[in-house]
């Protein structure tokens, strides 16, 4: 009888002691907050699978995507140490970093590339648009209020002598994912949107009224880079969209990941470290999350500097940096 109560007791230490390291693990969780953007757009849906192969990857990390206005909110959010991390378009990501209307400049770093956003436009299949001087003097949605996405297209009709708002009925959504119904039904004649996988694109591109893409032509093009010089020469590969049948020529930029100022070396070498120790898994998950690699951010970055210290230590340890 003493034995059997001694096994027990026994028994019972031995679950308390678990018990007390699951918590432990647990308490040792780096949470790690991420801000994206509105539903339906292409950075939710990016984060969402960003967070669930970091979260795979290294238990003891606990990525929170958590829906924004975009952009225009997210670099606020990481300047007032709210948020951790936050996925931030190309344009205003410049804006910030060159101190563009806002000096002075960003002290905020980049964490990853995430992926290059070729710029154009969307109608209907059977629409009469067939480029982009055709759309002037029509509604069109320019996207959310808060992304990234207005900024791109701004800078690209501006470098062919068009105003957004003067010569466009400019149209700014609530929420990315209500603008392919607008195209569809009739409301708008053209959605704007930028890179491969766009989910506005997809929608429309996969509807029964089929999709048009309008981008520069190959003059226009080096009309908005002579103006325009940050704006890089993007293409979209054939099939990145249904019934896309040909590769299509514009111009934009990359989108990042950025990350607070504070964020300490050791979080930031964790989160490039478990990143692209899975970069196939990443690719299988999302086609778009193909251009995150380690050499793509070195390249994308428009100073070298402007990569986390943390981050820019494994990247010097893989060999992709000096």
């Amino acid at each position: 009888m003493k034995f059997a109560v001694m096994i027990c007791t026994v028994a019972l230490l031995l679950a308390s002691s678990a018990v007390a390291q699951e918590g432990g693990n647990a308490l040792s969780k780096t949470t790690i907050s991420f801000a994206t953007a509105t539903p339906g757009g292409g950075f939710p849906l990016y984060g969402n699978a960003f967070a669930e192969v970091m979260n795979a990857a290294d238990p003891t990390l606990s990525i929170e995507p958590r829906n924004t206005k975009g952009s225009n909110e997210n670099i606020p959010l990481l300047e007032a140490d709210s948020v951790d991390i936050a996925t931030v378009a190309g344009e205003p990501s410049y804006e910030a970093f060159m101190g563009i209307g806002r000096p002075p400049a960003t002290k905020l770093k980049i964490l990853t590339a995430m992926y290059s956003n070729p710029g154009m436009f969307v109608v209907r299949a059977d629409s009469p648009y067939k480029t982009i001087h055709d759309l002037v003097g029509h509604p069109i949605a320019f996207g959310a209020k808060g992304s990234g996405l207005p900024i791109l297209s701004r800078y690209i009709l501006d470098g062919i002598g068009l105003k957004q708002d003067e010569d466009f009925k400019s149209i700014y959504l609530d929420h990315a994912g209500d603008g392919p119904a607008m195209v569809q039904d009739g409301r708008v004649a053209a959605l704007w949107g930028a890179g491969s996988g766009w989910p506005g694109f997809t929608r429309i591109a996969e509807s029964s009224t089929g999709a048009r893409f309008i981008a520069p032509t190959a003059d226009e093009i080096a009309q908005i880079r002579a103006k325009h010089t940050f704006l890089k020469p993007l293409t979209i590969a054939a099939s990145s969209y249904p019934k896309q049948t040909e590769a299509i020529s514009s111009v934009g930029s990359w989108s990042y990941i950025l990350v607070r100022d504070s964020l300490p070396d050791d979080v930031a070498y964790r989160l490039a470290k478990t990143l692209h120790g899975s970069e196939a898994t990443f690719c299988k998950k999302l086609a778009q999350a193909c251009e995150t690699t380690a050499a793509n951010t070195v390249a994308a970055a428009p100073e070298i500097n402007l990569i986390h210290p943390g981050v820019l230590r494994f990247f010097r340890e893989i060999g992709v940096a000096k």
